[in-house]
């Protein structure tokens, strides 16, 4: 599978694994160390449609961050979305780790075995 993007954590280890993965398959691919170079709130939105996810489904809701926004009393409505993008563009760290995007218009969270064996 050809990717084109990986937005990466190095500290991560899920992040690692789904790199590895990338580099074994020798797939081109851009490494995009999001908590260093934030995904805008534009991005944030095509990455979402990309997955078929909302934002709060990509949220890292046990970070500090998230505690201090109190994001765990936020909405889950269409009305709340713009909120919870502005949040992910704002602070980063709360976004789940990795996210894959593939030449072909596609995007994977690339979290758990089984998708990072569809990355294979």
């Amino acid at each position: 599978m050809a990717a084109t993007e990986i937005w990466h954590n190095p500290q991560c280890s899920k992040s690692r694994a789904a790199k590895s993965v990338l580099e074994e398959t020798g797939a081109d691919y851009t490494e995009r160390r999001y908590l260093d170079n934030p995904p805008s709130e534009a991005e944030i939105r095509s990455a979402l449609t990309k997955l078929g996810l909302e934002p709060w489904q990509i949220t890292r809701t046990a970070e500090a961050e998230a505690k201090e926004l109190g994001i765990s009393k936020w909405g889950r409505t269409p009305a709340d979305r713009d909120r919870w993008i502005e949040a992910l563009a704002t602070h980063p760290r709360l976004i789940q780790r990795p996210i894959v995007f593939t030449a072909d218009g596609r995007a994977y969270l690339a979290r758990d075995e089984d998708t990072l064996n569809e990355l294979r």
